[in-house]
C-alpha cells in the first residue's frame, strides 16, 4: 500500500512540476519578447555617464541611421548645453522631464526619465512618439 502512495504521490509531483515549468516557460517567453524593439516610438537609454547604452529600432533609425553606431557615445556630443545640464539635473536628482517638440514637419512628445537600480540612479530612459497636431485632452 505504501508503494502505491508513493507512486501516486511521485505522479501527483511530477505532474505538478509539469504544470510550474510550463508556466516558467511562458514567463521566460515574455520576458524574452523583445516588444520594445517593435514600438512606434523611439526609446533610447542611457547610464549613469550619459552613454547611450540601448537604442531600440525607431530610436535608431531616427537618430543613427538604422545601425547602432551610437550605442557606447555619449550624449553629451549630440546636446546642447542647456539639454546637457537638463540631463546632468535628471542624472543627480532621478527626475522627469517632459516637452513637445515640431522637426521636420512632425510634432513629437518627448519624455525623459531616470531608470533607477536597487533604488539608485542608474541612467535615463527617453522615449519619442509622433504626436497629432490636435490632441484631446479629458479631465479624469
Amino acid at each position: 500500500a505504501t508503494g502505491g502512495h508513493a507512486v501516486r504521490g511521485n505522479y501527483c509531483i511530477h505532474n505538478h512540476l509539469g504544470v510550474i515549468l510550463r508556466i516558467i516557460a511562458k514567463i521566460i517567453k515574455i520576458m524574452d519578447y523583445k516588444w520594445y524593439e517593435e514600438m512606434n516610438c523611439a526609446v533610447t537609454v542611457c547610464d549613469n555617464d550619459g552613454n547611450i547604452i540601448f537604442m531600440n529600432r525607431k530610436s535608431r533609425d531616427t537618430f543613427a541611421e538604422g545601425t547602432d553606431r551610437l550605442v557606447g557615445s555619449n550624449l553629451r556630443a549630440c546636446h546642447s548645453d542647456r539639454s546637457w545640464d537638463t540631463i546632468q539635473r535628471l542624472l543627480k536628482t532621478g527626475g522627469t522631464n517632459s516637452y513637445t517638440i515640431h522637426k521636420k514637419g512632425v510634432k513629437k512628445m518627448i519624455y525623459q526619465t531616470a531608470w533607477f537600480e536597487n533604488g539608485k540612479v542608474m541612467g535615463l530612459v527617453e522615449i519619442s512618439m509622433v504626436i497629432p497636431e490636435e490632441m484631446p485632452h479629458y479631465e479624469r
